[in-house]
């Protein structure tokens, strides 16, 4: 299940592509699969074993096209363990809403971002989020939990602020909202409640066989309730002058 749309931006085989704070690897395997040299970097070190082993195993069935890598790596996403100028594309999913300092997080995407290089940042949208923090504390107060709910104008702000030049959003996941209110409202670590187990059981096939139905409700419901905000932007060419 991805949240960036890759029509939307778009990926070039040989791209250079970091996924930062990467969790199970969703769109790192994505960039592979379309040709592109991925970097996937969490500070979860089981989450990042368990991505190396997707890695390997993509490579092996022969689902990445020749020239393509892939590489899983621990680490700081404040502190990232490379040179500046490093990548053509970075993506950061559902991550800054759990870090204290997002500006010091875009402050290092922007430097190992290449002049021209292209970002997509997704985060909880402020309308659901809110009503998942409504309805359950438990949601958000978790160590390495939710600790803040963005605008979307906040959010282009502090892209703008850091640099960047945002070029397009849109919402996505819209029929998950429901879902998290289900869990919110019969307990987060309840996946016995009827209502819960049967909504479950709907998205699972949705995400398996992809109906028409449901694509079609969902596109139609993104702008409304969608889950994530989805903004991209490019690291504008300095000025000549200063190159």
């Amino acid at each position: 299940m991805l949240t960036v749309d890759f029509t939307r931006f778009p990926l070039a085989a040989g791209d250079r592509v970091l996924d930062l704070g990467c969790g199970a690897g969703r769109h790192a395997f994505e960039c592979y699969r379309r040709g592109a040299q991925v970097v996937a970097l969490d500070q979860n070190g089981e989450e990042i074993r368990e991505v190396a082993k997707w890695f390997a195993a993509m490579k092996e069935a022969g689902e990445a096209p020749e020239g393509a890598t892939a590489t899983a790596m621990e680490g700081d996403a404040l502190n990232l363990p490379f040179p500046d100028d490093s990548f053509d594309v970075v993506i950061i999913s559902e991550v800054m809403e759990h870090i204290p300092d997002d500006k010091g997080v875009l402050a290092e995407m922007v430097r190992v971002l290449k002049p021209g290089g292209r970002i997509a940042i997704t985060v909880p949208r402020y309308g659901p989020e809110k009503i998942c923090w409504t309805l359950s504390d438990a949601y958000h107060e978790v160590e390495g939990g939710h600790i803040r709910i963005y605008k979307a104008d906040q959010l282009l702000a502090r892209i703008r602020e850091a640099g960047l030049k945002p070029y397009g959003t849109h919402h996505a996941h819209a029929l998950h909202s429901p879902y998290w209110w289900l869990k919110c409202a019969f307990g987060v670590d309840n996946d016995k409640a009827l209502p819960v187990r049967a909504y479950h059981k709907l998205l699972v096939w949705d995400i398996m066989k992809k109906p028409l139905a449901t694509r079609v409700a969902e596109q139609l419901l993104n702008p409304v309730v969608g889950k994530s905000f989805v903004a991209y932007a490019t690291k504008p060419h300095l000025p000549k002058a200063q190159a």
